[in-house]
């Protein structure tokens, strides 16, 4: 029988999760609180409680906290309570991660490789500190344990913390900064050997503020005493350096629902409420001061009791010392608190304060009045701190120590500040108040001298400015240089040897006074001191010896170098010279570096004749050669290289035997140029004219010195250059630029990491730099304008320069025809805007010639010449007797501009003239003329005005001519004259009067009339004498009998008789204003007949005269026909008439139109007319009536005759294809007879006869 298997399911991890998540509470005082979550996952994961982000030890507060863990549902009881402890719990699951091989993170050995510097941040912008470690073992699942710190303060992970930690790095990003976040953040790392710890400080500057001058943000925002009215907030207010000082402070809030709400318990005094029946408060009792600040009060007094059966509420008021003029406080809070801060209190005033109790039913009497209070500051502002001391910490910080102030008045930190020597301007140097007397300064550029000071502050605000520093130089602190290495051989006779070694890397912030030297034989232990210069002597041949060196300064000896390989004591005889030695780097950018190095003290069997440079990168030892051909000086200029590459650099000598020893392998060099590098710049001193280089060096150090070079050797003395040096700055002035003064010059900086430039000065460039010393040394006044002159208004002539600078004591004097002017003229100047001017008030004849102005002024001379002779004096003189009439000519009545025109919307042609006011009284008078004849105007022109103009309606060529306009009175006259004569002229006006008239143009109408129908264009002004034109089918149309062309004075019309359909189509009529063309098109283009037949009309029944006797009845009565059926107006003497008692008017059918006059008097005479239409037009037919008293002549009875339509304005004209219906063959109805021509005429003919009768009778 085989043994049963079982199959076991392998369990799948599982990521922790809450299945039921933590709630919110709302408790009484002093009752427990039971918090539960569920969670799930594989293996079980461990939960963890958290009270205000503070892990809970339940056996830190025995009885207080109880966790449980019951078959998956986690719990934690809080025995009792405590309101005035509102808090926010929290549970974190971590999941359960099996240690490999039992490891604790605490075993781990970490070591910090690369860590975080000293940062600096901006608000609101993101910031991230890195730290590489090395973790051995490195385990994927067990990092090291990391805790980050900021001023000794725990941070914890959160959405402004963002911490993590694998793969050997270790970060912290801040995404958002606040000036909060600027202090000392601190990485500590569990290892095995205890602890790996890393500090740098983050500096946090103010944003860009968005007002300028504004301060920046204030910082440590807390709140306290809270309570259900108010709550108390306390900041540290920040630091202003050039900003105004601070006047106040904006406080904004934010509602934010929490997540445990606290009701308050039920007090006893409420319990005895219910027994005693109160309804009316009691006034509270013990109302005192607990808390008097410089800007507010914090009143407290004892609730009332008893206090009523409901709910109270608390009134504050106040007055001022002993006056009892009492104000409400709180008026926008109902306060139920026994406790509350006033604010908005004077300074140096006294107040008193009660308070009143409140409920539904009423008010108590107020409490008695406090003691007489006024606000204080209790603190005030620190006093100033102490003498500053600043001392060296590195090349880009500084170390400042301040005494503490006399009274520190609840002090919170400290701001410090520093200026650059000589700017005046300072800048904060932390922006969050520290705490210590002590403090560096990070962010400072090597070799700038500054000044601190320091500033105090506490709630109240920023004390006084401590005394300013002694002036400090940045450089690195002093110490001990580092050992030298590369100890050579540079030769050896057989009883001496020549060394050579590297510099310190480190000089330790002073120069290095000397070397001291240590020898011993390579098989002893025991060093002896030798002196190295210029060689070792005294040595044995054939014995191996070993040395080592010491480098000295001011701060003492430093540590030794590494003992030497061991050199045989063997004289040199091979023929090829010694090895270089001394490769320095000088010129460092991205792309390029300057080698350079000492030759060879062996130079073998002949002279060196020339140097090879090898090149190879970092970390390689495939050297290529850099030089093809061997290079005859002692530097070379290696360019192509990567940008951020770094190089490692050898030299070989070579003689006529062969090439020599290669020498040492220099120290790498990056190829990337230092910040903040500047090259020489080559310039002219504008005050004396000298040529030279200047170099501002981005790095010095207090040891530092300027070496300057030509052709890269060293310039001791020279009488060809000088050589000054300040600060930063170092200048080298050419004696006497010459072309022996060609080259190549460098200067490079010592005890600096290679601050160095070069430039070459060419024979082109020395040329122009020759002539811009040449013209400071012999200077010009630079003219900004050459002489010139210009016709003032009472005919003066000014003659005027203007140089582009004068100074105070300038001298200048003018030639007329080589004759100095010394007097007769105005002769003036002035040197801020550099103009020297001579004025001649009678300009004439005799004033023809040659103009000239010499100017001295200091060294500088200038000449300018103006010659005003021939066409250009005539010209002038012409213009200056003009003006001189002109100034007379304005000394009485005038015209301040002449007569011009414009034409008016309606077409109208306004000459237009303006008078100066300033010589006008009531005697002037105003006279228009044309052609020497005067205009009789209805109203007389008034001067006093300002403006007098003359309309001239309907302008044509009538109206050509010359007009004047007279102005004057006993003081003077002035003329104005237009000529409006001319073809030219006249054209121009005509153009103007068509540009009004085509731009009013309306589109154009159709209106029927007896011979056919009229296209009109309405305008505000029309003559025959425009340019007009109509088109028919964009062909041009003559005037004839079939297509007649005319127009009145507001329209222009073209006729078409009796149309047919070759008249269809577009139709366009343009004016022309000389510049564009005004155009307006109607559509005749249908493809039906002409619905002439359709429009309204009167058919018949109406005779042309009715004469009646008076007291009869006149009846006018017609028959009218319209397709749609048409409306119907009378008038009388073109008044429309109106139907009343007198007159009826009535229209029946659509067919028939009357209209009766009751008892005709003679006043009644007169024109009558009817005027029918519909959508497709009408006509206007008019009946002359003739009413006679009674007793007079009958006139002989007369048949009336039809009378003939009258033109009718309006009425469109339609084309289109009729109805079917229409189509059809009239019936012998009346329709049929409206409907046929025949039967319109018998209509017609039978209207006449019966309105005849009728009118007889």
């Amino acid at each position: 029988m085989m043994p049963l298997r079982k199959d076991y399911p392998a369990e799948v991890p599982k990521a922790p999760d809450f299945l039921v998540s933590l709630r919110s509470h709302t408790v009484w005082e002093k009752t427990p609180v039971k918090l539960f979550c569920t969670v799930s996952g594989k293996p079980n994961p461990i939960v963890k409680w958290y009270r205000n982000n503070v892990a809970i030890e339940p056996l830190s507060a025995p009885g207080k906290y109880k966790i449980e863990n019951k078959y998956g549902v986690h719990s934690l009881i809080i025995s009792r309570y405590d309101l005035t402890k509102p808090s926010v719990y929290i549970s974190i699951v971590f999941p359960v991660v099996p240690l490999l091989s039992g490891i604790h993170p605490s075993k781990l050995e970490v070591t910090l490789l690369e860590s975080f510097g000293v940062t600096f941040g901006t608000e609101g912008e993101s910031v991230s500190l890195v730290a590489n470690m090395v973790v051995v073992p490195d385990l994927p699942n067990l990092p090291p344990e990391a805790m980050w710190y900021r001023d000794d303060t725990l941070l914890m992970p959160s959405r402004w913390a963002e911490m993590s930690i694998g793969g050997g790095v270790a970060k912290l990003t801040l995404p958002h900064l606040n000036k909060d976040d600027e202090g000392l953040y601190t990485l500590c790392i569990w290892t095995k050997d205890g602890t790996a710890e890393h500090s740098a400080y983050l500096f946090v500057k103010d944003a860009t503020p968005t007002v300028a001058g504004a301060p920046g943000a204030p910082m440590d925002v807390a709140v306290f005493d809270v309570n259900a009215d108010y709550v108390l907030v306390s900041w540290k207010p920040p630091n202003t350096t050039h900003e105004a000082p601070i006047t106040g402070y904006f406080v904004d809030s934010l509602y934010v629902d929490v997540m445990l709400k606290v009701l308050f318990c039920i007090n006893k005094h409420l319990i005895y409420s219910c027994l005693v029946y109160v309804t009316i408060p009691d006034p509270p009792t013990n109302v005192h001061a607990t808390e008097i600040n410089k800007t507010y009060i914090v009143l407290n007094w004892t609730p009332p009791s008893p206090r009523g059966r409901a709910p109270v509420w608390y009134l504050i008021e106040k007055c001022v010392g002993d006056s009892h003029i009492w104000q409400r406080v709180n008026t926008a809070v109902q306060l139920r608190s026994p406790r509350f801060p006033v604010y908005d209190m004077e300074d140096k005033k006294s107040y008193r304060f009660r308070v009143i109790t409140v409920n539904k039913y009423g008010s108590s009497e107020p409490s008695e009045p406090t003691a007489a209070i006024q606000k204080v500051d209790p603190y005030g502002v620190p006093s100033a701190p102490g003498q500053v001391i600043a001392s060296r910490n590195t090349k880009t910080s500084a170390f400042v120590q301040w005494e503490p102030p006399k009274h520190a008045n609840n002090l919170m930190g400290y701001y410090v500040d520093a200026s650059l020597v000589g700017s005046k301007k300072w800048f904060p140097c932390n922006h969050r108040p520290y705490k210590h007397t002590r403090f560096v300064v990070h962010g400072l550029v090597p070799g700038d001298t500054y000044v601190f000071r320091v500033q105090a502050v506490n709630a109240s605000g920023l004390s006084e400015e401590s005394q300013d520093s002694a002036p400090f130089f940045i450089d690195a602190a002093l110490s001990t240089p580092s050992a030298p290495y590369g100890i050579s051989l540079l030769n050896c006779n057989g009883s001496s040897m020549t060394l050579a070694w590297k510099r310190p890397k480190n000089t330790g912030g002073s120069k290095i006074t000397s070397y001291y030297l240590d020898k011993r034989e390579a098989e002893s232990v025991d060093w002896k001191e030798v002196n190295p210069s210029p060689a070792v002597e005294n040595l044995t041949t054939g014995v191996f010896y070993e040395f080592k060196i010491q480098a000295a300064n001011l701060a003492g000896v430093g540590l030794p170098s590494e003992p030497s390989k061991a050199f045989a004591c063997e004289a040199w005889t091979m023929a090829e010279p010694g090895p270089a030695y001394d490769i320095s780097f000088w010129e460092v950018r991205d792309t390029f570096v300057l080698v350079q190095w000492k030759p060879p003290v062996y130079a073998g069997a002949g002279p060196i004749t020339g140097y090879f440079v090898d090149m190879a990168k970092k970390g390689s030892s495939d050297f290529v050669a850099v030089n093809a051909e061997p290079v005859g000086h002692c530097y070379l200029k290696v360019s192509g290289l990567e940008t951020g590459a770094s190089y490692v650099f050898r030299v070989r000598a070579v003689n006529a035997k062969d090439v020599g020893k290669a020498s040492d392998v220099s120290d790498p060099v990056c190829a990337k140029a230092l910040p903040g590098t500047k090259e020489i710049v080559c310039g002219v001193d504008e005050e004396t004219g000298d040529i030279f280089l200047n170099f501002e060096a981005c790095e010095v150090s207090e040891t530092s010195k300027f070496t300057w070079s030509k052709s890269y050797k060293e310039i001791t003395e020279s009488s060809r250059v000088s050589i000054t040096s300040s600060g930063r700055n170092s200048k080298l002035t050419f004696v006497n630029a010459e072309k022996e003064d060609l080259g190549i010059y460098s200067v490079a900086v010592t005890n600096t990491d290679g601050v160095s430039s070069s430039y070459s000065v060419n024979e082109e460039e020395l040329k122009k730099m020759l002539e811009l010393s040449y013209n400071i040394k012999h200077p010009i006044v630079p003219l900004k304008t050459e002489l010139n002159y210009e016709i003032l208004e009472k005919g003066h002539v000014r003659f005027w320069v203007q140089a582009m600078k004068l100074s105070s004591s300038v001298n200048y004097r003018f030639i007329v025809n080589d004759k100095a002017i010394t007097s007769g003229y105005k002769i003036s100047h002035d040197a801020s805007t550099g103009i020297i001017q001579m004025t001649i008030e009678h300009f004439t004849k005799a004033n023809e010639g040659t103009y000239t102005i010499q100017i001295h002024d200091g060294k500088a001379k200038s000449q300018s010449s103006l010659v005003l002779v021939g066409d250009a004096f005539k010209g002038a003189l012409k213009e200056a007797e003009f003006q001189r009439k002109e100034h007379i000519r304005k000394q009485g009545p005038h015209f301040s501009e002449y007569l011009s025109f414009h034409v008016t919307d309606d077409c109208t042609v306004m000459l237009v003239c303006k008078v100066n006011l300033a010589n006008v009284k009531k005697e002037t008078t105003f006279t228009w003329f044309k052609d020497d004849e005067e205009i009789p105007v209805d109203v007389p022109p008034n001067p006093m005005s300002g403006s007098c103009s003359l309309p001239i309606p309907m302008f044509s060529r009538k109206d050509q001519g010359i007009y004047k306009a007279v102005l004057g009175d006993d003081h003077g006259k002035d003329t104005s004259v237009y000529d409006i004569s001319g073809k030219v002229l006249l054209l121009q006006f005509e153009c103007f009067v068509c540009f009004f008239t085509g731009s009013s143009a309306s589109d154009l109408v159709l209106q029927c009339t007896p011979e056919g129908i009229r296209l009109q264009c309405y305008m505000k002004y029309y003559t025959e004498e425009m340019k007009t034109s109509w088109f028919h089918r964009d062909s041009k149309i003559s005037s004839s009998e079939k297509m007649r062309i005319g127009g009145t004075s507001e329209m222009a019309w073209m006729q078409i008789c009796e149309p047919t359909d070759k008249e269809k189509g577009h139709y366009t009529i343009e004016i022309h204003d000389g510049k564009k063309s005004h155009s307006r098109t109607f559509d005749l283009s249908g493809q039906g007949k002409w619905k002439l037949d359709y429009r309204g009309r009167v058919v018949g029944g109406l005779p042309d005269v009715v004469t009646i006797m008076e007291k009869k009845s006149l009846s006018l009565t017609c028959t009218v026909w319209g397709d749609p059926s048409p409306e119907v107006t009378w008038f009388k003497n073109e008044q429309e008439v109106v139907s009343d008692d007198r007159y009826k008017i009535t229209f029946e059918g659509g067919k028939f139109a009357s209209l009766t006059i009751n008892n005709v008097y003679v006043e009644d005479s007169g024109k009558y007319s009817i005027n029918v239409r519909n959508k497709y037009g009408g006509e206007f037919v008019e009946i002359t009536v003739s009413v006679y008293k009674q007793g007079g002549d009958i006139p002989e009875p007369k048949l009336g005759q039809m009378a003939k339509p009258a033109d009718l304005p309006g009425g469109p004209l339609v084309i289109e294809d009729p109805p079917e219906s229409q189509l059809e063959l009239p019936s012998l109805s009346l329709d049929a007879l409206l409907a046929s021509e025949r039967g319109l005429k018998v209509l017609k003919l039978l209207g006449g006869i019966w309105s005849g009768l009728q009118s007889t009778l």
